[in-house]
């Protein structure tokens, strides 16, 4: 039929301009199109059909990605081989394969809360140690120190006991994983007036590859130069006392 006939009877024109004057329009199923060429000669020489891919191109406008065939055919070997896989690295059959995955996901989250709860636990402890650590500068305790193991949480919950512990004190605790540092710097209430954490955390900081910030009591930072730690924790009881002047 005609281009614009086929168009009014509510056919898809998918090609813009490539379409002629005349044109073939096909009823499949709920579908109606202009088809671009003719392929098989029935939809049953297509064969097994497989959606691989569905995403958006546009507003409103979906893509459909499919193999047929001997095309399917491959497709479908190829994930029964990966599946195969991966039951072989889960020593289970592959009907089974779901099963251990999620027994093996739970045992991971598991995993993470006990090993959370011991790095706190670890934390926790090098924090009683450290206050013992801590030194007398012009009236105030000034500890700087790293905690092995800790993560941020760690940090945070040992600043906590030490401030509580210390009273009157001006803190930082650092922690290394990799190349990665981090840095927690605290300020007990009667301090902040003359020290503000969010500056201490940055002195300590910028030595190391990395800045931060927070309120005045506490403040968060990062780096990434874990060789120089040492020298920049060392330079806080300077700081403090510059500060304190």
């Amino acid at each position: 039929m005609k281009f614009d006939d086929a168009v009014k009877a509510g056919a898809m024109a998918l090609f813009g301009e490539k379409y002629g004057d005349e044109v073939r329009m096909l009823d499949i199923g709920s579908s109606r199109e202009l088809c671009g060429g003719t392929h098989v000669a029935r939809t049953g020489d297509i064969g097994f059909f497989k959606v691989v891919a569905e995403t958006g191109i546009a507003a409103g406008v979906r893509r459909i990605e499919a193999v047929t065939g001997e095309g399917a055919l491959a497709w479908a070997q190829q994930q029964e081989d990966l599946l195969d896989s991966a039951a072989a690295a889960l020593k289970s059959g592959p009907h089974e394969v779901a099963q251990k995955v999620t027994q093996l996901l739970d045992n991971v989250r598991n995993l993470e809360k006990e090993l959370a709860r011991l790095k706190s636990k670890l934390a926790s402890s090098q924090g009683d140690d450290l206050a013992g650590s801590a030194v007398d500068v012009k009236g105030i305790k000034v500890l700087a120190a790293a905690m092995d193991g800790a993560d941020g949480k760690g940090l945070r919950e040992a600043m906590d006991k030490l401030k509580d512990k210390l009273k009157s004190a001006a803190i930082v605790l650092a922690a290394t994983e990799g190349s990665k540092v981090t840095l927690i710097a605290g300020v007990t209430a009667d301090l902040t007036a003359k020290l503000k954490a969010g500056e201490l955390v940055n002195h300590v900081a910028q030595q190391v590859g990395g800045k931060g910030g927070g309120r005045p009591d506490m403040a968060q930072a990062g780096g990434t130069d874990p060789s120089r730690l040492p020298q920049a924790l060392a330079s806080v009881q300077a700081w403090v006392s510059e500060k304190l002047k």
